[in-house]
């Protein structure tokens, strides 16, 4: 039996902005913990050098303040995901609880990383997002709604346009993010070709 594609339109949640142009992998997901068994062990590391000191006492970072607790969306700065091309990066990002990224231009292999993950990577002007992040920051309970059909962003009964490179988009709405996803929908085929080929 065939698997049924996922395909999403939108995204909604809180958001939380990470300060800074350039944030890159190695911030994200500090190298050491390269080493993790499995992707889960990275969400509690997302951050890690920025968010705790030597002792693992926490210095504050916003994304440990209560009034952001529960974020599903990250919103940035230029360059988000530049460095090495590490897929931890995206990985720790989802395993935190983060589901889509708002920033104003990506590094393009943590772009892909992340699409294929089936998280976003949208682009917002810079006075747009300056704007969307004083609405957050003056109310962090306001929720945030990506649509990828209209590539619109809403919070706050304001509405802000978006940029979405065409191909992942199109990969989001029919489902496809994940090339595990499309091999999986084609069981019936596989089978068959295999069958045919003398394989099964």
């Amino acid at each position: 039996m065939n698997k049924p594609s996922t395909k999403v339109t939108k995204f909604n949640g809180k958001g939380v902005y990470v300060r800074g142009n350039d944030i890159d992998t190695d911030r994200i997901i500090p190298a050491r913990f390269l080493k993790c068994v499995t992707f889960d062990e990275l969400g509690p590391a997302l951050f890690y050098d920025v968010r705790f000191d030597v002792d693992g006492n926490s210095k504050g970072h916003v994304l440990d303040q209560v009034q952001h607790q529960g974020a599903e969306i990250l919103i940035s700065d230029a360059n988000f995901g530049c460095g090495s091309s590490r897929e931890h990066a995206p990985q720790a990002i989802q395993k935190f609880g983060l589901k889509a990224v708002i920033a104003d231009s990506f590094a393009e292999i943590f772009h892909g990383n992340c699409t294929t993950l089936g998280i976003p990577c949208v682009t917002m002007d810079k006075s747009e997002r300056e704007k969307l992040v004083s609405l957050i920051e003056t109310d962090p309970e306001a929720e945030i709604i990506i649509d990828l059909e209209d590539l619109k962003v809403v919070c706050a009964n304001n509405i802000f346009n978006i940029h979405l490179k065409e191909s992942a988009r199109e990969a989001f709405l029919a489902g496809t993010c994940d090339p595990l996803d499309s091999l999986l929908s084609a069981t019936d085929e596989i089978a068959r070709i295999a069958t045919k080929l003398g394989y099964a």
